[in-house]
């Protein structure tokens, strides 16, 4: 080999040189993964995604904006009703939503697949914002279209309509992958068959809290279970600490009720000004009758159901009576079916679209994906800033307690600091403050003499014995403190810890003695052929369940599915083997069964069929997704920021 690379061959020098640096590169690129990191990570990007392994060096890739990533976690938020704090969360799951999307359409272009705006333009007109945006037919015009997209969804319609391409690529991509799916005639009769067969059985009961009286271990079994489990309770009596404190409320901090001059109620105002902007919205009330999931069994049951509620409150029934009776919205029913305020865009949008333009007061039905609405719009408001006069008092009241409690922090301070160099005892004296030295009290304990003396309990064991003064809010005022004791976490002793013991004992023992209580039963049943006979030898109690099917609900054993779902393969007389309910053990016998027909099943059978291959559909793509998100993870053709992570984490 060395010979023949010695030869005057530039043609093979030069393969091999290609070679070495290729090798060289895929080296470099896996074991430094990060090497190219930081280049295209920018303030605002939360992520790059790349194509190719050779993409990296080129600095071609897609980027998620961190931007992008916020917008769409706070209409999330929004659309959810969530409180704000779940946004630190929600950030992060779609940020790798977005990442995971455009590793999807890199593979749909590997693939041949994409959208065109033709097919966008169908979607505008055919899709579920046709009726939107052209009425009958007739588009709204662009200034609509415009205002349209930029409250539904925070973009310019350039922007919108990208997105919205990229979705029915994806989706194309979905169409392809799960093309080959299918089901046969036979599965789908097997399927309907097993999900609704109902049965009716007695069952046998015994409770794990009539069994917790029978275990009464003596005092000898309680000092053996003590003595094994010694590491368990080890560190039983948890650590406590003595407190030396002394504290004042607001009324004692010097200078009294802070003021608040009009130029910073003014200057408040201005910088917040977009705190007092309200949307437009509506404020409205519905009745809804599901479909489907609800009471009705066809759709035309439902909407015959809310018409007939319609022409009730059209002849002067009262809407909010109507509504805790029939509705099928937990959610509002029981408050009459008030919705209160809601911003465009917030409900789903054929429900939108009615509250922003059916007339105040006026009744109509609408139907969405839960079903059919009977909807009354009460109010609506238009987008605009409250002026100053309206939320001065408000202001006022948080410029008041801003300044009180910079005041009484600062004071605080001050304290602390006197009392580090003068000793709690002489600064407490000294501003007219009562010292209080706490008895050994646990973290999770309660000082008595403070309204709430959880802060400071929680800062009082991360500090050392004997540090320097610190001081903690009380809910009215501040307290100042040292830790002057410490008693550190031990083991009981067995009397003092008794009644703890034989209750540790007992759960312990219990499930053992439920399962051998249980299959006790279910072998007397066997052999006797006699449930109730069984039940009444070892003090069980029989019931009968109703009618059930595969996700029913039993009192005493829970859902069939998830606890005894073999109950649903045995036939009319026969015994189940013991089931473990968890607080209870069961055995059934089965005195009913209903399998359905023919005829229902052929009835339901395209429902059915659908229903199957949208699933089956569902989880080959699922194993597709995460196969191309691991390959361009290993491959490292995925690079996130670790700034914008480092961000979230903080709540930034």
């Amino acid at each position: 080999m060395i010979r023949f690379l010695q030869k005057d061959n530039r043609l093979v020098k030069s393969i091999f040189i290609v070679i070495i640096g290729a090798a060289v590169i895929t080296m470099v690129i896996t074991l430094i993964p990060g090497i190219f990191q930081n280049v295209s990570n920018t303030a605002d990007t939360f992520a790059t995604v790349y194509p190719h392994w050779y993409s990296r060096f080129l600095f071609v890739g897609d980027t998620v904006s961190m931007t992008r990533v916020q917008d769409i976690a706070q209409q999330q938020l929004q659309r959810q009703r969530l409180p704000d704090f779940y946004l630190q969360l929600m950030v992060p799951r779609v940020g790798q939503q977005l990442v995971l999307q455009r590793v999807l359409l890199f593979e749909a272009a590997r693939l041949g697949i994409s959208a065109s705006e033709a097919d966008v333009s169908d979607f505008l007109h055919k899709g579920q914002y046709g009726e939107l945006l052209f009425p009958g037919g007739k588009f709204v015009g662009l200034d609509k279209y415009s205002q349209f997209i930029r409250g539904q969804f925070g973009l310019s319609t350039t922007e919108f309509e990208k997105e919205l391409r990229e979705d029915i690529t994806v989706q194309r991509l979905r169409a392809y992958v799960t093309s080959g799916v299918s089901i046969s005639d036979s599965e789908v009769r097997d399927y309907y068959r097993n999900q609704n067969i109902k049965i009716k059985f007695d069952y046998a009961v015994i409770s794990a809290d009539d069994l917790r009286k029978q275990i009464n271990p003596t005092d000898a079994e309680l000092q053996a279970f003590f003595t094994k489990n010694a590491a368990r309770y080890a560190h039983a009596v948890p650590e406590q600490r003595t407190i030396s404190y002394f504290a004042f409320t607001a009324d004692q901090v010097p200078g009294g009720v802070p003021k608040v001059s009009q130029q910073e109620i003014q200057q408040y105002y201005t910088e917040h000004v977009a705190d007092y902007q309200t949307p437009e919205q509506a404020r409205s009330r519905h009745i809804l009758i599901k479909f489907p999931g609800g009471a009705a069994k066809t759709d035309a049951e439902a909407k015959a159901k809310a018409e007939s509620i319609l022409k009730q409150l059209q002849g002067g029934a009262d809407f909010a009576t109507l509504a805790k009776k029939y509705s099928e919205d937990p959610g509002s029913a029981a408050q009459g079916g008030e919705l209160g305020f809601a911003k465009h865009g917030a409900m789903v949008p054929e429900f939108d679209k009615a509250i922003f333009t059916q007339p105040i007061g006026a009744l109509a039905i609408i139907k969405t994906q839960y079903g059919y609405h009977i909807v009354q719009v009460e109010e609506r408001q238009t987008a605009h800033t409250q002026p100053l006069n309206e939320v001065l008092p408000t202001i006022q009241v948080s410029l008041i307690r801003d300044k009180e409690s910079k005041a009484e922090a600062a004071y605080a301070q001050s304290l602390a600091d006197e009392a580090a160099k003068s000793g709690l005892a002489k600064t407490a004296a000294t501003h007219k403050l009562t010292l209080v030295t706490t008895p050994p009290v646990g973290v999770q304990g309660i000082v008595a003499g403070l309204p709430d003396s959880a802060e400071l309990l929680g800062k009082a064991f991360i500090v050392k014995q004997d540090a320097a003064p610190a001081f903690a809010p009380t809910g009215e005022g501040y307290a100042i403190f040292q830790v002057t004791g410490i008693v550190p976490a031990h083991a009981p002793n067995f009397a003092d810890f008794k009644s703890t013991i034989a209750t540790d004992y007992a759960q312990e023992r219990l499930p053992q003695l439920l399962q051998e209580k249980t299959k006790e039963l279910a072998d007397k049943a066997h052999a006797e052929n006699d449930l109730n006979k069984a039940a009444k030898e070892v003090g069980a109690t029989v019931k009968t369940s109703d009618l059930v099917g595969m996700t029913g609900q039993v009192p005493d054993l829970g859902q069939i599915a998830t606890v005894a779902p073999d109950l649903m393969n045995l036939n009319v007389g026969q015994i189940s083997g013991p089931i473990d309910a968890q607080r209870t053990g069961v055995v059934a016998k089965i005195v009913d069964k209903q399998v359905p027909s023919d005829a229902e099943i052929a009835k339901n059978f395209d429902q059915t069929r659908d229903q199957i291959l949208d699933q089956r559909r569902e989880d080959v793509f699922s194993v597709f997704v995460n196969a191309a998100d691991n390959r361009y993870k290993k491959a490292h053709l995925i690079s996130i920021n670790p700034n914008a992570m480092k961000s979230m984490s903080l709540g930034q």
